[in-house]
This record gives C-alpha cells, structure tokens and sequence, in this order.
C-alpha cells in the first residue's frame, strides 16, 4: 500500500479499533516503511504526575504498530489475519504533553510473504519509538506481530 492510502488506514483503524478512537489518536503516517501516531494531551488520560497514562501511551504505541502493519500487508487480509503476538514496553523519560509513536518493521516484507507462502505462520517484530513534542524518547516498544493464515489445514502445516 502507498502512503496515498494513509486516510484510508487511519480510518480504518478508527472504525476497527474502538480504544483508537477513544484516545483520540491521530494517524499522521501510515506506509509500509513507516507509522506515525500521535496521541494528543488529554486529561481524561493523564497519570498522577500529569503526563498521558502509561497504558494510553502502550496503546498508542500498539496502534502505531497495527497501522505499519496494515500498510505492508493490508492486501494479505484474504489469506491471513494480523495478530499481535506479545509485546514488550520500556519507559525511559517522563512524557508530558502531546506524544508521538513512530513504527517501523523490524523485518522484511519480502521475507515475512515468503515464510506465509510456504505454509507457515510468520512472526515478525515491529519497533516503536515514543517521543515528546522535543524529541526526547519516552518510551520504546517491541511488538511481535504473526499472520495467521485463513486455511486452518495451512496454519498446522497440513496440505
């Protein structure tokens, strides 16, 4: 998918993922390189110190992840389903303010297509930056990413 399709991945990510919309996140990005959320500073969803809330922050880091996702393999959706797999945070600096998840995908396109036409479930990493409005990294995120294929027979290696 191009980044021409971006509106279309915000969208869909709006009407798809309830908790998105809720936090209001704003996709500024979405490519098959590239995702960039930003969750906007909201009260509703701060912590005690005034800062947006460390699961708002995991939230939007997962968003940015499932929309790098949509973007690279959005046209796989007929012959497999994206899943999250697990997911690990780290919190680095305090964020204050309005914060931003850039996401990147930590294999491969080509590669991850060619372990799910094999007959395989590929697992594949997508790495998130969380940034203040001066640049400085609150937080960094990991989220391992599968897609399990549609044919049940295929996922169990059956033919």
């Amino acid at each position: 998918m191009s980044s021409d399709t971006q509106p279309s991945i915000g969208a869909m990510m709006a009407a798809t993922v309830p908790m998105a919309r809720t936090l209001s996140l704003v996709f500024v990005e979405t490519t098959a390189e590239r995702a960039v959320v930003r969750l906007p500073d909201q009260a509703d969803y701060h912590n005690h110190v005034g800062g947006p809330h460390a699961g708002a922050m995991f939230t939007l880091a997962e968003s940015a992840s499932g929309a790098i996702v949509l973007a690279a393999f959005g046209d796989q959706l007929q012959r497999a389903v994206p899943l999250a797999v697990r997911a690990e945070i780290g919190y680095k600096k305090l964020a204050m303010g309005p914060v931003t998840a850039t996401a990147e995908l930590g294999r491969p396109v080509a590669d991850v297509l060619a372990e799910l036409d094999a007959g395989e479930r590929p697992e594949f990493p997508v790495n998130v930056a969380i940034t203040r409005e001066d640049g400085a990294v609150t937080g960094e995120m990991t989220i391992v990413w599968t897609l399990r294929p549609n044919d049940p027979a295929k996922e169990k290696g059956e033919k």
